[in-house]
């Protein structure tokens, strides 16, 4: 144990592992989770970015093409962009509950490191 006492206790690092107290550790774990779940919110918010982009350059696509071909092929076009739409809808709808529920878990890990150091601390 005195080994790892003086293993943890220099100028680097004052701080003795050894002696943390448990509630502590909680909080430090469940901050992380916290951490790790808005990297995840964040990650959707650019997924849902990337997938705009793409849905506008379509569109775009679909309107020259539309400029430029007979009136059967327009009839495909408005297909095209029906189908386009609806997977846009689609991926919108996953991504809205993706962040939803990273934010349920982001407020139940805060609401768990409160309750850890109120508990903690009577």
């Amino acid at each position: 144990m005195a080994w790892g006492k003086k293993l943890f206790t220099n100028r680097l690092f004052p701080l003795n592992a050894l002696s943390l107290r448990p509630w502590v550790v909680v909080v430090v774990v469940h901050a992380i989770v916290v951490v790790e779940v808005v990297v995840v919110i964040i990650a959707a918010a650019a997924a849902a970015t990337a997938v705009v982009i793409i849905i506008v350059v379509v569109v775009v696509v679909v309107v020259v093409v539309v400029v430029v071909v007979v009136v059967v092929v327009v009839v495909l076009v408005v297909v095209l962009v029906v189908v386009v739409v609806v997977v846009a809808a689609v991926v919108a709808a996953v991504v809205a509950a993706v962040v939803a529920a990273a934010a349920v878990v982001v407020v139940v890990q805060i609401l768990v490191i409160v309750l850890t150091i109120v508990v903690s601390e009577v």
